[in-house]
């Protein structure tokens, strides 16, 4: 299973090494900014990171905060691939040509200096009834990823926005072939990417809400568990969230995790694992249980037992805080690797766990 695995994460070869950025530019409009770090080592600037991290966990209603965007609209195209594949498959671009679906657009209440990345994009899978959940797939994921979850999810009554995160598909900058800005080695700017993403699956909850549908949900896969984990602890309206893929810190991910060595080998001369998680702890899971037990509701745990880019031991972790804070909460462990569980059979078995969970967790 290791082996198949690491030809999975092999098979992209267009993986950029860059070398760490603090990015301290993306701060300034955060919200408790104040001032900069006292010097330009790198001690300073990862006490600065370090303060300012304690500064958004304590207040991090503030910091995912936002003001509801103005202009929601559907929009009707075509569908597009959006491959990051070195070598993209014909034959997905082939599958989908003439075909036409809804998408909701929006600014979103995070501005960045890229115009597409500002634009939200929301794929729009509607059913009857209140039942409506927000799909945040995996890191690097094109456009196609997790529709047919989607349409899983119409059959038995529950409506969906698969939502494409900051910097994917559509949203990627001019000349990016892979969402490389939503995680990567500057430090300002990925805390900014999960800020976004938080912050644009809450606005797809408003225009659910505005559709009447008020029993809500939150499926995340990968680097969308992240952000749908931060969304919940932060918003008392998801009543029922799916965690695909689950783990502690953002650091310990990118350090440790097969599919973003490309990350640590730009980052391991600058910063050891301890320092990163200190600087990346406000947009980690681990540090938010707290705030999302204010609230009662039905939690998912999927992970998996081979995986080698959320590894088991960091699953386990989370899975034991769950216990500990007496959430309510379901495990499911697959036999399988992080990329493997998206190939057949295990892609098939992940999503009956997904759609038996959500059938069921509303009512």
């Amino acid at each position: 299973m290791h082996d198949w695995e690491t030809r999975l994460t092999s098979v992209d070869n267009n993986r950029v090494v860059r070398p760490l950025d603090w990015g301290l530019e993306w701060t300034v409009g955060w919200p408790g900014s104040n001032g900069g770090p006292s010097g330009d080592s790198a001690r300073d600037l990862i006490d600065f990171y370090g303060r300012f991290n304690d500064r958004i966990i304590q207040n991090s209603d503030e910091f995912y905060s936002y003001q509801k965007p103005a202009d929601f609209r559907l929009e009707r195209r075509e569908v597009q691939v959006f491959s990051t594949r070195e070598v993209p498959d014909p034959r997905l671009d082939e599958k989908v040509r003439g075909t036409h679906a809804d998408f909701l657009r929006f600014t979103s209440p995070v501005a960045t200096p890229f115009p597409e990345n500002n634009l939200v994009n929301a794929r729009w899978f509607p059913a009857r009834g209140r039942r409506a959940v927000v799909v945040l797939p995996h890191w690097n994921a094109d456009g196609l990823a997790y529709n047919s979850l989607c349409r899983v999810l119409n059959w038995i009554g529950i409506a969906v926005l698969r939502l494409s995160m900051p910097y994917h598909d559509i949203r990627r900058p001019a000349g990016i072939y892979r969402a490389d800005y939503a995680v990567s080695a500057n430090i300002g700017r990925t805390i900014d990417s999960v800020r976004q993403g938080v912050i644009d699956a809450r606005c797809c909850l408003d225009w659910l809400e505005s559709q009447g549908y008020n029993r809500l949900g939150i499926v995340g896969t990968s680097l969308g568990s992240c952000y749908a984990f931060i969304a919940t602890a932060h918003d008392p309206r998801i009543q029922v969230a799916a965690f695909n893929h689950a783990s502690t810190y953002f650091a310990d991910v990118v350090w440790h995790g097969q599919s973003t060595r490309h990350i640590r080998e730009g980052l391991q001369t600058a910063i050891g694992v301890d320092d990163l998680r200190r600087v990346w702890r406000a947009v980690s899971p681990m540090v938010y249980f707290d705030k999302f037990s204010r609230w009662a509701r039905k939690s998912l745990v999927i992970y998996a037992k081979y995986d080698l880019t959320f590894l088991p031991e960091f699953s386990r972790q989370v899975v034991a805080e769950f216990a500990r804070h007496e959430l309510n909460h379901k495990v499911v462990v697959l036999p399988c690797g992080h990329y493997s569980m998206g190939e057949f059979p295990y892609n098939y078995m992940d999503g009956w766990q997904l759609a038996s969970f959500l059938r069921t967790a509303f009512d």
